[in-house]
């Protein structure tokens, strides 16, 4: 009895020693799969990006078997470089990306999610300067980065406003701080992205008037800012798509809920160093924006076919792209379901 029992005792062992040797090599074969992601942003870590850094911070990535890392764009843009397979995602914004897919050969991605449901982007003013309204740039300066999408809508809701838009007098947009140069008189009107410029103006205490295009008119209500993919990752390896977008979505969901974290989080991951002296922007503008990140969407990411081809189709039918955009483009198959 006492033989069996210390035979079964040394069995176990063995057993365990063997479990443990494989968990060994299952631990092992998991590290050997972390697959490397690269994500290109569009500009300086800012707000927008933060459920990327909460995700990788958080530990979303590893726990799906990622390395992420985040980089800044080349002077080619960040499209391009995802387009070239040096990164898997990217982020751009629907207007911007137009061109990109208005090409006799369009470049090989995807919109695969949406960072923010609706167009936060309009224009701001003095205010009291009468430019409350479309109408009211008639006979003020306007900052342009002359951009024939950028200036055609502000015609097209100028017009809808009964304003003229050959009364506005532009010049070339090299404002970095904008609240400061409207302060200072160095134009009337520029266009920003409220969740920072906005906020921002309320930080500097600069009293502004401001207008959103996507409050206007349904049709310039597009997608700003989104994460691009490249197409032969997603067609390669959608499991791994898909699990970066799982986990991203996690981020972003936690800075919905836990805005002032998630700020400090950006602030550390920005290797840039440009957040450091800008806290109470950050603070400010992650508040106002984690509200905007899913706002009325089913859940984080998701985009409208909709409200897509609503804009490609407003650009098409204003000579803004030689081809019908609508349906393409994007996709919402690699979400979490």
């Amino acid at each position: 009895m006492k033989k069996n029992r210390l035979l079964n005792t040394g069995m176990l062992a063995a057993a365990a020693a063997g479990m443990m040797l494989c968990s060994g090599n299952v631990l092992a074969g998991e590290a050997q799969e972390t697959k490397e992601i690269t994500v290109c942003l569009d500009w300086t870590p800012n707000t927008n990006h933060t459920g990327l850094f909460a995700a990788q911070q958080l530990g979303y990535y590893e726990e799906a078997g990622l390395d992420v890392t985040i980089v800044q764009p080349p002077e080619n843009g960040a499209p391009l470089m995802c387009a070239s397979g040096q990164a898997q995602f990217a982020i751009d914004a629907q207007d911007t990306i137009a061109a990109a897919f208005d090409m006799d050969e369009p470049l090989g991605v995807t919109a695969v999610a949406a960072l923010i449901q609706h167009n936060t982007s309009g224009i701001v003013s003095r205010a009291g300067d009468g430019i409350d309204s479309p109408k009211g740039l008639e006979g003020k300066t306007y900052s342009t980065w002359e951009s024939p999408i950028e200036l055609a809508m502000i015609e097209y809701v100028m017009q809808q406003d009964g304003g003229d838009f050959s009364k506005v007098k532009l010049i070339p947009n090299d404002i970095t701080d904008e609240p400061a140069a409207l302060a200072a008189h160095q134009t009337d009107a520029v266009w920003i992205f409220y969740g920072w410029s906005g906020i921002n103006a309320q930080v500097e205490g600069v009293d502004v008037d401001y207008w959103s295009f996507g409050d206007l008119t349904p049709e310039l209500d597009y997608y700003t800012p989104v994460i691009i993919a490249n197409n032969d990752f997603l067609e390669n390896d959608p499991a791994t798509a898909k699990a970066f977008l799982a986990a991203t979505a996690k981020g972003y969901e936690y800075a919905v809920e836990n805005p002032e974290e998630a700020a400090d989080m950006l602030i550390a991951g920005d290797s840039t160093g440009s957040l450091g002296d800008a806290q109470e922007l950050v603070y400010a503008s992650q508040k106002w924006l984690s509200d905007q990140y899913i706002a009325d969407a089913p859940a984080w990411g998701v985009i409208d076919p909709e409200r897509w081809d609503a804009f490609y189709g407003w650009l098409y039918s204003n000579g803004l792209t030689g081809t019908d955009l609508t349906g393409k483009g994007y996709s919402n198959d690699y979400l979490p379901e």
